[in-house]
């Protein structure tokens, strides 16, 4: 019974991590350099910002997916677990791309480089560390003398 619990204990945080993660994600795919520099002049709405997209959310993209794929395999402890944060983060990707908001804008749009190679690179990272995984030598059997 213990071991059923902490199977959907893991189950349900990597769930909750992967929802919060992608959100924070997503927000960052509409950061603008005229935000960023709001900051150090005191302003607090950073999403406001004009000019160019910075391509932050690319490599933190990156390092969060890998950490949800490690967490996810580690709490779990199953080799299917990738899965859990994979499947959920690329139906909120998806989701996110193809759903308009009230005045008609698309959340992750297709105007925006950022949140496209965004959505590319998530899901291939997730992808490699599953192939890594695959790829990962067997350990030897010793054998008896």
């Amino acid at each position: 019974m213990s071991g059923r619990l902490t199977l959907a204990a893991g189950v349900l945080v990597t769930v909750l991590a992967t929802v919060v993660l992608t959100m924070l994600e997503f927000e960052l795919s509409s950061l603008r350099v005229g935000g960023v520099t709001g900051l150090f002049r005191g302003d607090v709405d950073v999403w406001t910002g004009t000019g160019r997209l910075i391509g932050l959310a690319i490599p933190i993209t990156v390092a969060v997916n890998l950490a949800l794929a490690w967490f996810a395999v580690a709490t779990i402890g199953r080799s299917w677990a990738i899965g859990v944060p994979w499947a959920l983060w690329t139906l909120l990707a998806l989701g996110a791309a193809g759903t308009r908001t009230a005045e008609g804008d698309y959340l992750l749009g297709g105007d925006n480089w950022v949140a496209l190679v965004m959505i590319l690179v998530g899901s291939v990272t997730f992808a490699v560390y599953a192939y890594r995984m695959i790829m990962k030598p067997l350990k030897a059997v010793p054998r008896p003398s």
